[in-house]
């Protein structure tokens, strides 16, 4: 491995074990110095990486709003909105499965999007499309006879805070299965 791989693998571990503390202390209980004990490696050579744990927590959500483009990123769906979403919701959680930090993920986006969290990190979460673009769909699946009348946008506040919950208690309870993610898309049908 070169130099310059060895780097990159300590900066993703860095980041996954903040990631980690974020979730289970919270963001403010979290210091610094937790982080590198747990990496494992010195507070000073940490800093060689991360000026600050707010430029920390900057760079953890910037990992999850990089991962909320694979849904947003979307421009043309071909195929009914409750198909697509049923569809992105079975990939969501089996790939949470093989990846548990996802779970993690959705439960620090979710805190640093609430007031008191640094500012620049708490811009950045609340900059995620998810609910909007989920609006966008659930408008598509009425238009197509699918999804109940109502305003798409509270819809989309609904079935994203629904999926939230679910991430949550999957983080917490390594041994929850995924719920069948048409029981969740059933929350936006006719």
């Amino acid at each position: 491995m070169t130099r310059k791989e060895q780097k990159e693998e300590r900066r993703k571990a860095i980041l996954m074990t903040a990631l980690t503390l974020f979730v289970e202390k919270g963001y403010y209980d979290t210091k610094i110095t937790d982080i590198a004990a747990a990496v494992p490696m010195s507070t000073g050579l940490l800093f060689h990486y991360f000026e600050s744990k707010e430029e920390l927590l900057y760079e953890v959500v910037q990992m999850g709003v990089e991962g909320t483009k694979a849904f947003t990123g979307v421009s043309e769906i071909p195929v009914p909105a409750d198909v697509y979403l049923t569809g992105f919701l079975n990939q969501m959680f089996s790939f949470a499965k093989d990846q548990p930090w996802v779970f993690n993920m959705f439960v620090l986006m979710g805190q640093v999007r609430r007031k008191g969290m640094p500012e620049e990190a708490r811009r950045l979460a609340l900059s995620v499309g998810s609910i909007d673009f989920t609006a966008k769909l659930i408008e598509k699946g009425q238009e197509e006879g699918v999804f109940r009348e109502g305003d798409p946008r509270l819809l989309s506040t609904c079935f994203w805070a629904s999926v939230q919950g679910i991430m949550e208690e999957m983080a917490m309870d390594s041994r929850m299965k995924a719920p069948d993610p048409r029981w969740i898309v059933a929350i936006l049908r006719k």
